[in-house]
Formats: structure tokens, sequence, C-alpha cells
């Protein structure tokens, strides 16, 4: 069936391209215009940097169409490649710390699975059935599955990054926002372009760009190859290994046939091998059983599990084509399969001794294809599309409880299959010269099949990872369901323009995160609900099941390029009302008799966020020390009011195992990974030296405290740090050379991005428990999990850039 699919989906796009052999040649397609009008700008973002010293205008696709930043109607900010390079940004987690409201993380114990949260909303359970809150983008290609979305920054021609519901144009999993990571296209002559970095801790980084064209040009030919490596912040003390090390190769090929006029293709692949080794974390506690102290470094940690070898492989391959069938319409496909595999071994107390311990393979598979049609006229624009989604998601995994039962592991094997269809539009009107109306709405079907088997383990564990698989019992879930989600998600704007280069404008919009099945949830402890004595499929899919979460948002906002485009200005205020949130935790639990692991997710109830957003660049001073120099200074600020409205636990009932009854414990509840303030300063200064020009930043950001999980935690919450960076970058007058150096985290500030606890706390209250001695008492194994990963210590590199 996957065959037929695929096979399906590229003829779609090969008639595609046979259509545009035929088509006129009329104007430029949208990417085309926003990367030429952006080179005109030479400007990164509303708030970047860099400051556009001509009439230019940052030109954005944050509507799937060509336009001004400054038209958009939504909270946008864009980040152009030669930006991030200047600023030395080595993957896309750097660009959280000048995006206001925003938190992109490396997730725990890898260098290459995302988590990603947009004003309260996300995700950071990497396990297939849970879907993400913030939709990744690769070239308008949606990645479905968090697993190698950790994308190294390299051939980009710019980031955007939307804030606020995105379901009508991006669809389902765009809850909280949107990044599209935007990669160049080729240009019409032969280019070679090297760079460089070698820094502390060993870093050495070599990435290689080449293209040409072919004959006259319409064809073209293109390629990167890229090797980013460096040492370990840290040791493994037990194995040897260094901890927080990097070793990734990663490439990619495209064919392109580009008229610079209305047809552009192309057919592109791309590759990543990931070989760091398994991230570990630092116990922040002394071993119960073990006595084993707290270690000094922060980057070491002593976990003793190997099995299976540290492993992130992802590639995929696409078919995009845009034709201009007139003056009024463009035809767009986008076509798409893509797949990644995990293997991980993830030791959550980090220790030697095999205390908890989970070895885990995650493999997913992904086939999409989206068509588009794209109206333009005086005073009518917009898009109507289809986008069709067959995904499917492994997660394998034993947890290894050999200090409390010699030898167990409960195994769970949970497969999830995803199909999606949707078909959507989204029209902006022009009532006046300066009033325009705004509206869209997505409809959107979407499909969940699980196969979930739990089954306890003596000798090892199972045998996918290396144990003799003796079971112990019947399966604690042997699961097969089917669920399907249907929701219409509209989106309606009004816009005032004051002037050219400003925008008043209000909207609302609704955001869809799909439901689906907890992969560790346990059958056997569902309700009998008819008390026949045996758990149904019908009662197990009601326990471990979840229903979707859909949010309300409004959001007002101000955006202006003024005095000549000298000063740029974004305001946002906004709300979210939020309706059944999907909780997902895990926690110790019995089953059986036997003390393990399960998975508890919850629609916990209500949620409010609401806050504001400011961002602004300018050029302070010009030709003030010498001619042609600029001083800029470029800032952000963001404020959000997360909180629970209401948030029902179950409550263990005393006397009666098993039971619970619920109870809204939403004072006691936090919003994770959200930062009640975010902010940053950006300091610029550029200047001619000799046959070229010097440019010298500095940014300091703040994240004020932030919690892990949705339960506060004094030992794992983050309280609020500030981290400064700086960037000194010489480049020739011809750009065919340059020189920089990069400083990351230049005070060397300690700080905890995540974390593991599997210790007993007061289920209404979340207060950590004591026993009579005055010790935490360990809810899974026998040493007490917790455990934090922490950012990145002060790195400081030279980069290196040749252009041919």
């Amino acid at each position: 069936m996957a065959r037929k699919q695929i096979s399906t989906a590229l003829r779609v796009g090969t008639a595609l391209i046979a259509l545009a052999a035929a088509a006129p040649a009329l104007a430029q397609t949208d990417e085309q215009q926003a990367q030429q009008a952006n080179e005109a700008a030479n400007q990164d973002s509303i708030t970047g940097a860099e400051v556009s010293e001509g009439p230019g205008e940052i030109v954005v696709t944050a509507r799937r169409r060509a336009e001004s930043l400054v038209d958009v109607p939504i909270a946008v900010t864009a980040y152009s490649g030669e930006a991030l390079e200047a600023q030395g940004a080595l993957d896309i987690t750097d660009i959280a710390d000048t995006t206001p409201n925003v938190t992109l993380e490396a997730t725990r114990g890898t260098n290459s699975t995302l988590s990603a949260f947009i004003r309260g909303v996300g995700q950071q359970d990497p396990v297939a059935g849970f879907e993400q809150g913030v939709g990744i983008y690769l070239d308008d290609v949606f990645l479905n599955r968090p697993q190698g979305a950790v994308l190294d920054i390299y051939d980009v021609e710019r980031i955007e990054i939307l804030r606020g519901p995105q379901g009508t144009l991006y669809g389902r999993n765009t809850i909280g926002g949107a990044v599209k990571y935007v990669t160049r296209r080729i240009e019409d002559r032969p280019m070679v372009r090297l760079r460089a970095n070698f820094g502390t801790y060993e870093q050495a980084d070599g990435i290689v760009t080449s293209s040409t064209p072919v004959g006259a040009g319409i064809l073209r030919l293109g390629g990167s190859l890229a090797r980013l490596s460096r040492g370990g912040f840290g040791d493994n003390l037990t194995t040897g290994e260094e901890n927080y090390n990097r070793d990734i190769w990663a490439g990619r090929l495209s064919a392109e046939v580009n008229n610079e006029s209305n047809i552009f293709f192309r057919l592109s692949a791309d590759y990543t091998k990931d070989e760091s080794n398994a991230r570990g974390g630092h116990r922040l506690i002394p071993s119960f059983a073990s006595r084993a102290p707290v270690l000094n470094d922060v980057f070491d940690t002593r976990g003793g599990l190997r099995d299976p070898e540290q492993e992130v492989e992802s590639y995929g391959i696409q078919l995009f084509g845009e034709v201009e069938l007139s003056d009024f319409f463009t035809l767009r496909s986008i076509t798409a399969l893509r797949e990644d595999y995990s293997a991980s071994p993830i030791d959550f107390d980090a220790l030697p001794a095999v205390d908890l311990d989970v070895p885990a393979i995650y493999d997913n598979r992904q086939l999409s294809q989206e068509l588009q049609i794209l109206f333009e006229s005086d005073q009518l624009n917009g898009l109507i599309g289809g986008y069709f989604l067959d995904a499917r998601a492994r997660t394998a995994f034993d947890v290894r409880l050999f200090t409390t039962i010699p030898g167990f592991a409960a195994f769970t094997d949970a497969n999830v299959e995803t199909e999606t269809f949707a078909v959507f539009g989204d029209f902006t009107y022009d009532l006046a010269e300066q009033f325009s109306v705004s509206l869209g709405g997505r409809y959107t079907s979407d499909q969940r099949q699980a196969s979930i088997l739990r089954q306890n383990h003596l000798g090892g564990g199972s045998r996918l990872f290396g144990g003799a698989g003796r079971r112990l019992g019947t399966p604690s879930t042997d699961f097969n369901g089917k669920r399907t989600f249907k929701e219409f998600t509209p989106r309606a704007s009004v816009s005032f323009k004051p002037a050219p280069n400003q925008n008043i404008y209000a909207s609302y919009s609704k955001g869809f995160k799909g439901g689906g099945f907890d992969p560790r949830g346990v059958g056997v402890n569902a309700p009998d609900l008819n008390r026949n004595g045996i758990r149904e499929q019908n009662e197990v899919a009601a326990f471990i099941g979840f229903e979707p979460e859909t949010v309300d948002s409004y959001e007002i906002g101000y955006k202006g390029s003024l005095f000549e485009r000298r000063l740029n200005v974004a305001v946002a205020a906004f709300r979210a009302d939020y309706t059944d949130v999907q909780i997902p935790g895990s926690s110790g639990c019995v089953v059986g008799g036997v003390a393990t692991f399960c998975g508890v997710t919850t629609n916990a109830g209500e949620a409010r966020f609401q806050g504001a957003e400011v961002e602004a660049s300018g050029r302070l001073l010009t030709d003030f020390a010498m001619a042609g120099d600029v001083l800029t200074l470029a800032g952000t600020l963001g404020y959000i009011d997360a909180e629970y409205r209401e948030f029902i636990a179950n409550v263990p009932v005393p006397g009666r195992p098993g039971q619970g009854m619920p109870v809204d414990v939403a004072e006691f509840r936090k919003v994770q990974n959200t930062p009640e303030w975010t902010a940053s300063g950006t300091l610029g200064y550029e200047t001619p030296v000799g046959p070229g020009r010097l440019n010298f930043n500095t940014t300091l950001s703040y994240r004020s405290r932030t919690t892990q999980f949705e339960i506060p935690n004094p030992f794992l919450d983050q309280p609020g740090y500030a981290l400064l960076d700086a960037s000194i970058v010489y480049r020739s007058e011809d750009d065919r050379w340059s020189i920089g150096v990069h400083g990351k985290n230049l005070t060397d500030k300690e700080y905890r991005t995540s974390g593991y606890t599997f210790l007993a706390a007061n289920p209404v209250t979340g207060e950590l428990i004591r026993n009579a001695a005055g010790n935490f008492v360990p809810s899974l194994g026998r040493e007490g999990t917790l455990t934090a990963f922490y950012g990145n210590p002060r790195q400081v590199f030279v980069s290196l850039g040749l252009n041919f």
C-alpha cells in the first residue's frame, strides 16, 4: 500500500512538471520573490542585528505566499542565513534566545530530538502517539516526529518563526505556532562555498556547498556536505565515553528547473547521520542504596547503559513544483517521503547499576502530498489547497529494574499509524487602499490507529534489546484500536494601514492538536466498566486514549517600518483559551503486584495563556566615527501569563488500590517550559576596514524562572538566568572570503534545560515526600532518580568562509 501511495504522489508531481513545460513565462514564483527581496534588503528580521541600509523590505511566506513581513497579520520573526552565519548560529535552537516567548531545545539524552514550545504550547515527550504542539517545516514539508528535528544551520536561506495557532494554512499540531526552515535555491552561475569552524572542546566543523547551471542554465544541480564535530563537555565516568559530544555527517543534493520567470521545480534529497554518544544526565541527589555522591561537574555522568548503541539517522526526498499559469493563478505541489531511525540508551538513574534503565528505539516514516492553487489580483489574494499525510511511528523500549527484581524489564512495543486528510483556503480582500480583511479555514480528518503490546520479562529483558525474553505472566497491554478526529479550524483578521509601511491588525484563529492513545498506558489497570471481569478493547481504549486539544486565540498587533526603514517595530498582544489540554506524563505504578513504569496522559481541562511581545530594531547612528559605519540596536521582550484554569488529576483513594477520584489541582500546577519573561538585546557595529567591512555584535538574552514539568520541582526547575554572546566578523568587499570569532555563553552560565524525576510526591500539591529519616522516597527503582541536563557551557570558535 505504501508503494502505491508513493507512486501516486510522485505521479501527481510528474503531472505538474508536464504542465509546467507547457505554461507561458509570466512572473516570478513566490520563493524567488522572497529570496531576491531579502537579498536586496540585507536584513534578517524585524528585530535582527543587521538593519537595511536601503529601501528593501523583508519578504516572508508565513501565509504560504510571498508578502512583506509588515503586511502579514501574524506575529513572525524571520532570520536570514547571512545573519545566522554572522552570529555564529550552529543549529535551530540558537534562535530561541532572541525570539520572544519561544523555547527550542534538544531533548534530554540526544542532540537531534527537538523540544519546541511557543507561547506556552509544546511537547517534550518524543514517543509515538503524542503529537507536537509546534510544527517544524523543512522546505514546506511538515516533520511529523521530533526525532531528527534539531536542524543544523547550513545552506539555509532563512528561518521563520510563526507564533500563535497556524492551523488554517499549516494544519494540525501547529496549535502553538510553526518553525519554517527554508534552504537556499541554486544560483544561475557556478558556485563553491566553503565554511569551517574551529573552537574550544575540539570543535571542528566543515561545510562545502557547490552548484552549477547545466546548458542554458534552466537546469541546475547542487549539493552540500557538512561534517560537524565537537568533543564532550564532560565524561561518562563509567563507560569512559565523552558526554555531550557531537559527531554528525549531513548532506543535501538537489536538481532544479528554474527559468527565472514562471517555472520552478526542485527534486531534493537530504541525509543526516548523528553518531554522537548518548547524553547522560547529572544526578542532583546522592543515590539511596549505593550512596554515590553528587558529581562536581554537571556535564559528567555515571550511567552504565550502553545498549543499544546510540544512533540517529534521518533522510528524505522531496519534489517541489511551482508554476505560474497566468497573471492570476499559480499551481504548487509538494511531495515528500521522510524516514528517521533512532536508537538510544536512556539511563534515567545515571548510575552504573541497572536501577532504572531504558534502551529505546524510535522508527518513523511519513509520506505527504500537498496541492495548492494560489490566486493573485489587485484586490483579492489567497489560496486553496489539499493535504494528505500517511505516517507510521514505532516506539519500542525496555524499562529495566534489575536492582528491584533481578533481570526484570517491562517491554513496550507501540506502533501508531496516522492518516490525515485536509482541505483549506485563505483569502485576503482589500476593501480599500488602507483596509483589508482575511478569512480562512481548514477541515481536517485525522485517523489514529494504534497497536500496543506491553509484556513483562525476566532474564534481562526482551529479545529486541538482547535479553533472554522470558515472559512473566500475560501481557499487561495487548491493544489494537482506531479513532478518527475531525475538526474545522477557522481564521479571520482585519488590517488597517495608516501609512504604506505600517499595519495595525486584529485576528482570531482556532488551533487543533490530534488525540490518540498513550503507548505507555497499562491496559490491565483500566476500569472494568461492564464488570464482566475482562478488560475489553473499548475499555482499554477509553483508559489509555486521550482527546484532541483545541485553542481559541485572539491577537492584536502593530508593525511598522519607520523613518525610511531606519526603525522596525512589531508589537503584539494575545490571549489563548485552551480546552482539553493534553498532559503526557509517566510515573511509577503497580501492575500485577510488580512496581513498574506507567504512562499517565490526561486531558487536564482548561488553560489560559495571555501576554505581549515587542520586537524592535534600528540604526542609531551612521557615519559617526568614520564614513560608512553604522551602529544598530535590536531588542525583544516577551511576557506571558500562563495558567491552568482547571487541571483534573486522578488522585488515589486510600485503602482502595487502583482506584482514584478526580480532583482539580490547578492551583498546584505550572505550564512547563514557559518562562514568564523572555528578553534580548543586540548591539551591532559595522564599519569599512581596508578592502572589506568589520561587523561586531553582542547579544544579551534573559529567561525568567522555568518549570520543567507541570508539577514544580525545586531541584529541576531553572531560576531566571542571562546568556551573553558576541561575534566579530570581517568580510571582504566582494564577499569572496570572511573570518570571524564567535563566543557563546561567555559568562559560562550553568543552567538546566530538562531532566527526569521518579520520586514519590503528594498527588495533589506535588510536594516531594520524605520518609521518617527525612530522605526522599523513590517511586521507581531503589536509588531515587532525579537527574538533569544542562545547556552548553562557554564556547569560543573561529569561522572561516570562502566563496568562489
